[in-house]
């Protein structure tokens, strides 16, 4: 076999060569980050919520210039959530509960105030809220308020308070450097309480308390009569069947707008991972074609050494061996060399996923590199399949010309 190469490697043209390695190096390169990239951002926008049902859906009233017209609010009646209960697609159903009283907030991390403003509290039923009992009551007389926050004030936190602060980016496992005060003032009364900080979810614009707290602070802080919701919290058997969808357009309510963007960001995350992945595919196979155009040069150049090893008993097989290792050895450097740049690559954007979403666990590997392995194994079949093809070729149009019958 040693010999065979000697022979035949004296034409080997190490810039083709080069040029192959580095086309496919990016173009396999490309297919993998696109691939990684997608599983690891993924989880960002599709993940499930730790604290409430994926079944679980906010629904609003849909807001029209008609509507502000004609004096019609976005609240739901009594009417409308007796009617929306008694649906047999609706498992379970619960309303948010408002503040009718003023309440401030204010939080800091080690000392420092991140937050100071006025807020707005919601509630929804216990059973909606997927904690610890123990750790989700309120009972009259306690000064420590257990609250949820919406997660988008960890991300705003991350990417812009800390950074230019020089303080400690926020994840779920570090909640309790978050101090929380809460302010609460109407019907000539005041109050502070101390929030404790549970966690954080996609699916609440406000902070969310414990439903026994709202209900005391409302009777002794405020006068007014309670208002109706302007949310409900819906748990469906599937949100994705054809009967709620139609139901909900024909009474024009609407899932809550985080939601949808979500699933928006995750289908125009899908469509652009896609045409990267699609680009590299391309340049994958122009690179594919650059090698074989090099081995058939090769193999053109030493087509009668070539006839001469086969003339005096080498098998097909073993004469284009040493073409199809030359193959095997580039792919699998180009493999190796591929995932090691898409591991550098991803330790650069993986603090900035943290920084969006600190719960996020780090996903395997092993997909992206099965998916190499994968490439790289389809590639150096075609490339063994065409150049045992090609010797075959010259094999058989040398007997032809000798006068042999096959």
């Amino acid at each position: 076999m040693n010999l065979i190469w000697k022979l035949l490697s004296k034409h080997i043209s190490k810039g083709q060569l080069l040029g192959f390695f580095f086309a496919n190096l990016i173009g396999l390169t490309i297919i993998l980050l696109g691939f990684q990239f997608y599983i690891d951002v993924l989880p960002c926008f599709t993940g499930e919520d730790s604290f409430m049902n994926d079944d679980q859906v906010v629904l609003t009233k849909a807001v029209r210039s008609s509507s502000v017209v004609s004096g019609q609010t976005n609240l739901f009646s009594p009417d409308d959530v007796e009617d929306l209960r008694s649906q047999p697609f609706v498992e379970s159903l619960g309303v948010f509960s408002s503040n009718e009283y003023h309440a401030n907030a204010t939080m800091s991390i080690e000392g420092n105030t991140i937050f100071n403003s006025e807020v707005y509290f919601e509630s929804v039923p216990d059973e909606f809220v997927d904690i610890d009992k123990s750790q989700w009551n309120y009972a009259e007389g306690d000064r420590v308020v257990p609250v949820l926050l919406p997660r988008s004030y960890i991300t705003m936190y991350n990417f812009g308070f800390a950074k230019s602060h020089s303080l400690p980016t926020l994840s779920d496992g570090v909640l309790g450097m978050v101090d929380i005060s809460l302010f609460v003032q109407g019907d000539g009364k005041k109050e502070v309480f101390t929030g404790k900080l549970i966690g954080f979810s996609n699916k609440i614009s406000s902070i969310l308390v414990p439903q026994s707290f709202m209900d005391w602070t409302n009777r002794n802080f405020s006068s007014q009569s309670h208002s109706q919701p302007s949310r409900i919290l819906v748990h469906f058997d599937n949100p994705a069947s054809k009967e709620v969808t139609s139901y909900l357009e024909d009474h024009g309510y609407e899932v809550d707008s985080d939601q949808m963007n979500n699933e928006k960001t995750a289908y125009f995350l899908k469509l652009v991972v896609a045409l990267v992945m699609v680009v590299g595919a391309l340049i994958s196979a122009l690179s594919f074609y650059i090698l074989l155009l090099s081995i058939f040069l090769l193999v053109q150049k030493n087509e009668d050494k070539l006839e001469n090893l086969l003339l005096i008993g080498y098998t097909t097989r073993s004469v284009a061996w040493p073409y199809q290792m030359l193959t095997l050895v580039l792919n699998v450097g180009i493999l190796l060399v591929s995932i090691c740049a898409v591991f550098i690559l991803r330790g650069y954007y993986y603090d900035y996923l943290l920084a969006l979403s600190p719960s996020l666990d780090k996903s395997s590997p092993m997909l992206m590199i099965a998916l190499g392995v994968g490439v790289v194994l389809v590639l150096s079949m075609l490339n063994f399949i065409v150049i045992h093809n090609r010797i075959q070729q010259i094999w058989y149009s040398k007997r032809r010309n000798n006068g042999v019958v096959s």
